[in-house]
């Protein structure tokens, strides 16, 4: 039932052995066979008298309603379809920072059934230019301030023929295109299991992959964690820092809020001070952000009533991306009065999938499987592991690992379960708790050694402020761990401070797993997510 003219994406989903089971179990997982998530997420909400309620702000005094969104998206889609000559299945390039504009592009790609292709704002043209060639992009659309490294991109893949810029202060360009536009149009009437988005990897191994959702994964995937867990309302005001070209964002700042009716605070620059800046300027409830910006954060939190305990209006905290330590999770706590909503997900999940509310939280544990999927911890050969026993994680759901033509995706998924790459332990009461990526486990005289745990003894001592693990090669002991360490600021550093990090380590975990070798740093390598760059730290270490 395919509406797809262009069957470029179909033709290179991975075949039907190779892809996870999906579970659909849920009252609310139950798709029609035709869907167009634009119809459900946006459409939906005018048709049921939403019409009128914001769904977008942003700073200079930015309110868009749903009815303005879905007015503009639909000029958009007409400019793609009459001017552009896009047809249902043509990837297109979005390029922007988090903006109202970028939500309406995306919006029209969907309606006019086309696979958007979003990508992060600080990409060059050699990075684009690989996403180019292996999603074939035709067309694209841009932030006129980006314009540069996009011209650059596709003046060398000609593959790329139709560009328009938008939020050009001349007026020209798309704005100029959707001036002349009606503000209807009829979307596509997409398959259920047409593909929506290509979603790229955020690069913590160096070899990001393109993972495909269909349109029913957004749906799904907001009936699951938000609605379990989370649970918004329509009243709530959401706001965050990651870039809408990572799926923790295109789900926490746009499909979740917009499954309940709720609106959002679109951020171009979204640094923890301008992030603590603008949840009281804009009234925000609900905060998006990486366990790095918490801990950034705390300290300047403790002095601002800004949350609902305070008499502001902040509610819930959201932490995913990377692991969240326990005591940033205490810090933050500390210095605001509320529990941060942990949770794990993926690209190639879409998003969360194991989590635990404010009220179920356990320091240390990620939290239990999110209804709608399920979670089993397995060893090398894929059979089950008892509670208590470090193991590969495999999970299951409504949502899944689809990778864009990538021999890959037979690492991902196996035997119908996805397996994301991570340690984790379950104990006894179906709580998750990570130990480290798989391939960052590290192996010294015999003893396995997590790097997070490491870290988070590092982090508990005054002088550090970020820190990072890895194991390095060493002839004696196969590996040795090895830390990397921001210090605070106006601490000196040097062999002093090494052997006081040393001895606090020893004091506070298991003496074996202390760092052998510590290394200063200015900053830790990260993605533009927020995500540490572990492959990085290797490449130095290797030196």
């Amino acid at each position: 039932m395919t509406s797809h003219v262009d069957t470029f994406a179909r033709d290179h989903l991975p075949p039907p052995e190779a892809q996870p089971e999906f579970i659909f179990d849920l009252p609310s997982l139950q798709f029609p066979p035709q869907l167009n998530c634009a119809t459900e997420l946006l459409d939906r909400r005018v048709v049921e008298g939403d019409g009128e309620r914001v769904c977008l702000r942003a700073p200079g005094g930015i309110d868009w309603t749903y009815a303005e969104l879905q007015r503009r998206a639909n000029r958009i889609a007409n400019v793609l379809v009459r001017e552009l000559g896009v047809v249902p299945g043509n990837r297109v390039l979005l390029r922007g920072p988090n903006n109202p504009m970028m939500v309406a592009c995306w919006f029209a790609v969907m309606k006019a059934g086309a696979i958007a292709v979003t990508t992060m704002p600080l990409l060059r043209a050699k990075e684009l230019g690989q996403i180019i060639d292996k999603a074939r992009i035709t067309h694209a659309l841009c932030e006129h301030a980006l314009r540069a490294e996009l011209e650059a991109a596709a003046a060398e893949h000609p593959v790329l023929a139709h560009v328009r810029f938008f939020n050009d202060p001349s007026g020209q360009g798309l704005d100029a295109d959707t001036a002349c536009q009606p503000d209807t149009f009829d979307n596509v009437a997409t398959a259920a299991d047409d593909t929506c988005i290509l979603a790229f990897t955020s690069g913590t191994t160096g070899k990001p992959k393109a993972t495909m959702h269909f349109h029913r994964d957004l749906p799904a995937s907001a009936a699951c964690w938000p609605a379990h867990v989370l649970r918004p309302t329509a009243d709530d005001v959401f706001i965050g820092s990651p870039p809408l070209a990572f799926t923790f964002a295109l789900g926490g700042l746009v499909v979740f809020p917009m499954s309940v009716g709720a609106s959002t605070v679109l951020l171009e620059q979204a640094s923890p001070p301008q992030l603590l800046d603008a949840i009281p300027e804009f009234g925000a409830t609900i905060l998006f952000t990486a366990p790095t910006s918490y801990r950034a954060m705390a300290e300047a939190a403790r002095s601002q009533p800004f949350t609902a305990a305070r008499g502001g209006t902040l509610r819930k905290c959201v932490s995913a991306g990377e692991v969240l330590p326990a005591s940033t999770r205490a810090l933050w706590k500390d210095a605001t009065g509320i529990e941060i909503i942990d949770g794990i997900g993926a690209t190639e999940m879409f998003h969360i999938f194991i989590s635990a509310d404010e009220a179920d939280a356990r320091p240390g544990a990620t939290g239990k499987v999110v209804p709608g999927y399920r979670a089993r911890i397995v060893d090398d050969e894929g059979r089950e592991l008892p509670p208590g026993t470090a193991g590969r994680l495999a999970v299951k759901g409504p949502t899944g690992c689809r990778y864009l033509d990538d021999p890959r995706q037979a690492d991902y998924v196996r035997d119908g379960w996805n397996y994301t790459g991570d340690a984790y332990v379950m104990d006894a009461d179906g709580y998750f708790h990570y130990q480290s990526r798989v391939d960052d486990m590290i192996i010294s005289s015999g003893y396995n050694i997590g790097s997070p745990e490491v870290e988070e003894a590092l982090l508990q001592h005054p002088s550090v402020a970020e820190c990072a693990v890895i194991g390095v090669p060493d002839d004696e002991r196969g590996q040795i761990v090895k830390a990397f360490v921001v210090p605070r600021e106006g601490v000196e550093t040097g062999p002093s401070l090494v052997r006081a990090l040393q001895d606090f380590a020893k004091s506070t975990i298991a003496p074996y797993k202390y760092p052998r070798a510590v290394e200063f740093l200015t900053e830790l390598p990260r993605t533009e997510t927020g995500k540490l760059q572990r492959f990085r730290l290797r490449e130095r270490a290797s030196r």
